[in-house]
């Protein structure tokens, strides 16, 4: 019931032209076109990884339950997780522990108890800390300890050294890139396309507000949005549509918006997420909460129905963790593309949008105009003729390859989550191979079931270390399917420093080369394993915020295409023709009363003109809408559909691949340093 789409509702407003409003008389999000199919907008999350045994999220609340989280909780994990996005990697988690100046033993122990999956949630994080604070504090190490605490709401405060920990790869020493081969072949390259060096995206001044009808700027300095105006544009000035094309390299010069969750705010029902947003233009950050942007979306639809620009992400009552995250990234994503729209970017109420503290405030202080863009500009006569006049076809023709592009972009973003998600999982997990692969010289044991690693939540069994052992030094790699036993980089990395600690003494009793020299070796690839867990980590991070955030840009300026021929659609229809007609009869009809001169007649006479006149007045008015809502859809289709449709993708392109030719260095640079650190690493 919640979920469903809201009911059309129709807008009232007076308007100069006595259209009763704008022509677009629905409600605009309740028509949205915008099904997603990976963001989880629907009932369905985004496509999820191989499932991965761990224990039930409801394990961890009842662990933690209403117990008061000591401030120190949240302190670290604001260190691993800045973005507040719920989740954390094994490895940042057990960076943070060894802060705690544990063993290595006890950390690993501590790590296995609380997840078996790559990345860890925040209640998990919380029990981890628990667990430090139970380790230093000399008690037992157990779940039940915590819960037993967290009942008496006395969890412990860990002692952890937060100041030395890096949250970042900047922990990592720098890694001296490999020089780039030098080629002599020049490849020659066809010209670019000379584009106008007329500037839309900087030219008007955003926050330039003409004086008002009485004289004085009204409130917020936006007086062409506020006193009736959609943008800054007086009423009858030309759009200058035929002007309006790219500057050169104009996909560098695009504004950054940003949006973050600043959190929950509100009691039960009526709890709501917060936004802050961020531009790298604007000196404020401000925010704002869903039904904000909601508004803000009404205003411009009506006021551009016919300009491209992709709808909001909608709303879900009950929304957990993943479906916010979804949302925040929709969000930024519609943000940045109105905020470099060359049209809608001087609207007022985007302004006021971005740039006022407190926007319901002056939602509430503030008359907004809902007059679409038509009724304040024209097109003249030499930008009428610019229009080609096959913009028909040319429209047909996009409108053909709308929908299979919609679809084929679905799947690369469908397909590009989950390689970024496998390869995620891969920074700090591999996995096993069956012992029939492997050499029959080469055998390694079980781990014994009294191992720490036998406490693994939701592992019936102790996983064995063979297969993931032999595919991280052999190399082996299989498509073979695999049980659920699974290790991690993260946790190889503790258990081999587990082993150091264990073989700190030599059995020998007398100082030992031999041993204290393989205990170094150990010591550079526990090292180097985890430098290639956090090298692995960044860079899929960076791909998820990066990378895949273009495709699904790409993914929504096409369904943004779509939902424009469907506006247009709906909302070019006018009453030229039954105005016409009208016209005919009420003059068939005046000149009847003409020729009979009966009583009263030349009241009836003036009656009847004055009806002609305002019908071919509304003929006019619509005739030369039909001009502009032309002048639009070829506006769109020339300068921001094809524009953004080839130059973002090259953009993507061209970064994605110099990003991974940066991370294969860096990746091949890491082991090349090992190879170094254990070149003397003794035999006997």
């Amino acid at each position: 019931m919640f979920n469903a789409p809201r009911p059309a509702q129709r807008y009232v407003g007076s308007t100069s032209n006595g259209f009763g409003g704008s022509f677009v008389d629905d409600n605009p999000l309740s028509s949205s076109v915008y099904d997603d199919g990976l963001d989880p907008w629907s009932a369905a999350p985004s496509p999820t990884p191989t499932p991965m045994p761990h224990a039930p999220a409801s394990v961890f609340s009842a662990v933690i339950a209403d117990a008061t989280v000591p401030t120190i909780y949240h302190r670290a994990y604001a260190a691993v997780d800045p973005s507040n996005t719920g989740e954390t990697s094994v490895n940042s988690l057990t960076r943070v522990l060894n802060t705690s100046s544990l063993p290595a033993s006890t950390i690993d122990r501590i790590v296995n108890l609380v997840s078996s999956r790559p990345r860890v949630s925040k209640l998990e994080f919380f029990v981890a800390l628990a667990l430090v604070a139970l380790a230093q504090s000399g008690k037992d190490v157990s779940i039940e300890q915590v819960a037993a605490l967290s009942s008496q709401n006395t969890l412990p405060e860990p002692m952890l050294n937060l100041d030395q920990f890096q949250p970042t790869m900047s922990s990592i020493p720098p890694i001296s890139p490999i020089p780039r081969r030098s080629t002599t072949n020049s490849t020659i390259r066809a010209p670019l396309p000379a584009y106008s060096t007329d500037d839309p995206w900087n030219s008007n001044p955003r926050f330039t507000s003409p004086p008002s009808a009485t004289g004085t700027s009204s409130a917020g300095g936006f007086g062409a949005a506020i006193d009736g105006l959609p943008g800054n544009t007086a009423t009858g000035a030309t759009s200058n549509l035929a002007g309006t094309g790219l500057p050169n390299e104009w996909w560098k010069k695009q504004e950054n918006i940003k949006v973050s969750i600043l959190g929950q705010q509100g009691f039960i029902l009526n709890r709501y997420t917060v936004y802050e947003i961020t531009s790298d233009r604007r000196p404020n950050p401000v925010v704002r909460r869903y039904s904000e942007f909601t508004y803000l979306w009404e205003v411009l639809v009506r006021r551009y129905p016919f300009r491209l620009f992709p709808a909001l992400p909608p709303k879900r009552v009950g929304a957990d963790e993943q479906f916010i995250e979804q949302r925040r990234r929709g969000l930024a994503r519609a943000l940045n593309f109105v905020v470099n729209h060359p049209v809608i970017k001087d609207d007022g109420v985007l302004g006021v949008f971005l740039s006022e503290q407190s926007f319901e405030a002056w939602r509430k202080n503030t008359a907004v105009s809902l007059e679409e863009e038509s009724a304040s500009k024209r097109v003249d006569r030499i930008e009428e003729m610019t229009i080609p006049s096959d913009l028909e076809d040319k429209l047909a023709v996009v409108r053909g390859k709308i929908t299979p592009l919609i679809e084929q972009w679905q799947r690369i973003c469908i397909l590009a989550e989950r390689i970024i998600k496998r390869r995620e999982a891969a920074a700090v997990r591999t996995q096993a191979l069956r012992r029939a692969f492997l050499p029959t010289h080469f055998t390694l044991p079980e781990l014994s079931p009294s191992s720490t690693t036998s406490n693994l939540p939701g592992s019936p069994t102790a996983p064995s270390m063979t297969g993931s052992l032999t595919q991280s030094f052999l190399g082996f790699n299989t498509s073979i399917p695999v049980n659920d036993n699974q290790g991690d980089l993260a946790r190889l990395t503790n258990t081999l420093r587990v082993v150091m600690e264990t073989n700190e003494t030599c059995w020998r009793g007398d100082d030992c080369e031999l041993s204290n020299g393989v205990r170094s070796g150990l010591g550079h690839l526990a090292a180097h394993t985890q430098r290639h867990s956090e090298i692995s980590e960044l860079r899929s991070r960076t791909l998820q915020d990066t990378t895949l955030e273009a495709l699904k840009a790409q993914r929504d300026l096409y369904i943004a295409t779509r939902d424009l021929f469907i506006r247009h659609d709906r909302f070019s229809i006018d009453q030229v023709e039954r105005l016409k007609k009208r016209i005919e009869t009420t003059s068939v009809k005046l000149d009847g009363i003409r020729a009979a001169q009966k009583e009263h007649w030349q009241e009836e006479v003036e009656k009847l003109t004055a009806l002609i006149e305002k019908d071919q007045a509304t003929i006019a008015a619509q005739l030369s809408r039909r001009v502009f809502i032309r002048a639009c859809m070829w506006h769109e289709l020339r300068v921001v559909l094809h524009n953004r449709e080839n130059a973002l993708l090259t953009q993507a392109v061209k970064n994605y691949a110099r990003e991974e030719h940066e991370y294969a260095e860096n990746v091949a640079n890491n082991w090349e340093s090992l190879t170094e650190a254990v070149e003397d690493m003794p035999f006997e």
